[in-house]
This record gives structure tokens, C-alpha cells and sequence, in this order.
């Protein structure tokens, strides 16, 4: 993902082409009008400065949890850390899940086994497509065939973030 501007600059240094434009109009200048990219192709390999991760976030927990909870399944409303901090947990991606209030107090300051609870599935740091659901906080229609965004069923959920 990238921005419009830095979007245009690559179209007009024809390191991209401009595979679908945006509906709502055109920069001018004095003697062009550049439609507003919305998916541009690159031609060739531009290196990129520097390459994003998704950041740790709440936000970014729910969106890869789907905001259910990793223990029953129910809807989440916080984040839990699988070893707690106080015992040497860290706060990366494979040690924090979403998680419904109930089970986050069940589970206080314990360890899975101690608290006799398990994941209903093991956390992961998430692909890269995540961090553009987490960053961009929506899709929009036309960005659909250009994007692969598996759930954990398998299917494609592009429109399940629509409204996050």
C-alpha cells in the first residue's frame, strides 16, 4: 500500500501503470490530468525505503482474532497475554490474543495449563494483508480482485472488515 502521491509520482516516472482509478477525479497541473489511482501495477521492482510490520496493536489483536475470543469464542473486548508479563511473557504476537472479559478474569495472572484453559487456535503474527486491514481500517470494492485475504475457515473475507 501506498499513498495517492506516491502513488502518481511512480505512474508519472512510468515505474507503474494505473489498473484502476478512483471515482472522484483527476490532479491538474498546468498541462496534464492524472486520473486518482486507486490499485496501481508496478512495471517493474522498486525497492521500497523502508518495509512496514504490523505493529502490535489492540486494533490489529481483534482484526486478526476476528474479534471473537481465543478461549470460548465468544465476542472480545480485551487483549490477553497467553504468559503473563509478571512470568517472563513477552508482549509479541505469539504470546497475545483477544479475549472476552469472563475468561480474561478467569484466567487473571496464570498460565494456560494453571487456569485449565486452552486456545481454540494458536496465535501467529499476521501476513501482511492484515497489517493493510489494521492500517487502512476498510477495502473498498475495486482493491477485491487485487487482494488475497484468507479467514481462518479458508474463504476470502475481504467484506467482513468493510465496516471496521
Amino acid at each position: 500500500m501506498v499513498s495517492v502521491r506516491r502513488a502518481i509520482v511512480l505512474v508519472l516516472k512510468s515505474k507503474a501503470v494505473i489498473e484502476k482509478e478512483a471515482e472522484d477525479g483527476a490532479f491538474h497541473s498546468e498541462r496534464l490530468a492524472v486520473p486518482i489511482p486507486s490499485v496501481v501495477r508496478l512495471v517493474y521492482f522498486v525497492k521500497v525505503p523502508h518495509r512496514a510490520r504490523a505493529a502490535l496493536s489492540r486494533r490489529a489483536v481483534f482484526v486478526r482474532d476476528e474479534f471473537q475470543c481465543q478461549y470460548c469464542g465468544s465476542v472480545a473486548e480485551n487483549v490477553d497475554h497467553i504468559r503473563p508479563r509478571s512470568k517472563g511473557g513477552t508482549h509479541t504476537w505469539d504470546n497475545v490474543v483477544a479475549s472476552c472479559r469472563p475468561c480474561n478474569a478467569r484466567k487473571e495472572n496464570l498460565l494456560l495449563n494453571e487456569a485449565g484453559m486452552t486456545l481454540r487456535r494458536p496465535p501467529r503474527t499476521p501476513k501482511d494483508s492484515l497489517f493493510l486491514m489494521a492500517a487502512v481500517g476498510k477495502t473498498y470494492p475495486a482493491w477485491e480482485p487485487y487482494l488475497s485475504i484468507e479467514s481462518s475457515n479458508g474463504q476470502s473475507s475481504d467484506s467482513q472488515y468493510a465496516a471496521y
